[in-house]
């Protein structure tokens, strides 16, 4: 029987200020935060095979999790996902991370949250916050071609960074010195673009 590919996975968690009836996401996050109304993301993604991934433009994985909205009801698990690391753009100076979740309301209706990291070239000082920051809009329905209903902006803050670590895994490792070679592997990627985007200029 051939050898599983190597993948990995990991699980993230972002919240921030969110507002329903806005559609511009810096708006939505000051409304949001000022009113105290938070929505919050949790992720988990997975990546079936992590050669595939580096090679493959846009270098896609999958996402499931859930949704905390508390207008909207708590966790309220995704019936969909999309998820894709350093997506090329129009502009060869920026690069998207994209989240992408859907799922239903409590009462029953669908919407769509979909977001994006703009990684773009620039100082290094930029750099936490152009990795941890997602511009979000929330969607009427199961998709983008629905009508903007909300909107906000939900981050990745330092201990959600720290609780992200340990769930990185490698998936098909057979032993440990496999797995650890497989998230070095990752690691160096997510570096590498990082370094290809805000030191070589």
């Amino acid at each position: 029987m051939p050898d599983q590919p190597l993948g990995f996975t990991f699980s993230e968690r972002m919240s921030g200020g969110f507002t329903l009836g806005e559609t511009d996401p810096e708006k939505g996050a000051k409304l949001g935060n000022d009113a105290g109304n938070i929505l919050t993301m949790h992720g988990k993604i997975v990546i079936p095979d992590l050669d595939q991934f580096l090679a493959s433009k846009g270098h896609p994985g999958s996402i499931s999790g859930s949704i905390d909205f508390v207008p909207l009801g708590t966790s309220l698990p995704s019936t969909k996902g999309v998820f894709s690391l350093f997506s090329p753009t129009d502009d060869p100076n920026s690069k998207y991370m994209v989240y992408e979740l859907g799922f239903n309301a409590s009462n029953g209706l669908p919407y769509y949250m979909a977001g994006h990291k703009d990684v773009r070239k620039g100082p290094i000082v930029h750099l936490w916050s152009a990795t941890t920051t997602l511009y979000t809009k929330l969607y009427q329905g199961t998709d983008t071609t629905g009508p903007v209903v909300g909107a906000g902006i939900i981050s990745l803050g330092v201990p959600d960074l720290l609780a992200m670590v340990p769930t990185f895994h490698a998936i098909n490792a057979k032993d440990a010195a496999q797995a650890a070679e497989v998230t070095a592997k990752f690691g160096k990627f997510f570096l590498g673009e990082l370094w290809d985007t805000y030191v070589k200029m």
